[in-house]
């Protein structure tokens, strides 16, 4: 019998997108964020988390997709893959939904200009709606990302 997954779901650009529950800290609303220089344009700055240093990335951003304006539904996913923990900014958070492992299958090459390699699988959630599931150990990609053990640091 196939594994199911909790997944986050979340919307990006008018498509739904998901992450496994067990990679989600937290989510949490807009904050203000500290700019650090000489960071990609996508890393947006750092946050104080209970006494944490985040960084924080806008998704727009990452996949190269035309930036937004935050709104009141934007959101910042908190995911942790390893030892790095890292906001995720969304256009919104809005459900938890059970993927069958099964359901997953591979991306094609390129889904709403974001490259295969940011992605794990589409999924079928319902009979008309389709799931893309991140791959955060790409998103999160250390070498492409370097700053980021900086700011860690």
């Amino acid at each position: 019998m196939a594994e199911e997954l909790k997944v986050i779901v979340f919307s990006l650009a008018h498509e739904q997108y998901g992450v496994e529950v067990d990679k989600v800290k937290t989510i949490e609303r807009i904050v203000p964020m500290t700019r650090v220089p000489k960071t990609p344009d996508f890393v947006k700055g750092v946050i104080n988390l209970r006494g944490v240093v985040v960084p924080v990335i806008d998704l727009r951003g990452r996949f190269n997709l035309p930036e937004t304006e935050l709104t009141n539904d934007s959101r910042i996913i908190i995911v942790a893959v390893g030892d790095l923990e890292v906001g995720l900014i969304v256009d919104s958070a809005s459900d938890v939904v059970d993927v069958d492992e099964d359901a997953i299958v591979d991306p094609p090459e390129v889904v709403g200009g974001i490259k295969a390699k940011y992605l794990r699988g589409v999924a079928r959630i319902h009979t008309d709606q389709l799931l893309v599931m991140l791959n955060l150990q790409e998103v999160l990609n250390k070498k492409e990302i370097v700053q980021l053990e900086l700011i860690e640091e």
